[in-house]
């Protein structure tokens, strides 16, 4: 991508404050850099994971806290979109009209951004854990069964 791009907002300072993973913040720098005007993506994880010197493990975790956090949403395997906040665009008009367009609750500039974010972690980690605890209960349940 050359010439100059602009961006609706400078978002270095809430995404900070976000506290994502660390391959999250490398990611999310990767994809900015190479993204459409727009913040289309056509990437697959690999490619990500080469660029990054990382496993595709690490980067798989990485897009699941930008999506939690709304930074970043996989559209299909191998296209992602960047939050409108924080995606080139070609002219400053184009920014300020992709920002007006998007919902409030997507905007980092909204008050429980970042508690938000907190919240959408916290349930995806009991939801997690909630599964952990099925597996476990349905293994001991079959044990059971296999002793009887």
């Amino acid at each position: 991508m050359s010439g100059l791009h602009f961006a609706a907002v400078n978002a270095e300072g809430i995404v900070a404050d976000l506290d994502l993973l660390p391959a999250a913040y490398r990611v999310l720098l990767k994809l900015r850099a190479h993204s459409e005007p727009g913040g289309r993506i056509e990437i697959d994880q690999g490619t990500i994971a080469q660029m990054l010197n990382l496993s595709r493990t690490a980067v798989n975790a990485a897009l699941r806290d930008l999506d939690l956090a709304q930074l970043v949403k996989k559209q299909r395997a191998g296209v992602y979109q960047l939050n409108a906040m924080i995606a080139p665009y070609l002219s400053p008009e184009d920014a300020i009209a992709a920002v007006k367009a998007m919902p409030k609750s997507e905007r980092l500039n909204s008050t429980d951004f970042v508690d938000r974010y907190r919240r959408s972690v916290t349930a995806y980690q009991d939801q997690l854990a909630e599964k952990r605890r099925r597996r476990e209960d349905a293994k001991r349940r079959q044990n059971l069964k296999a002793v009887s």
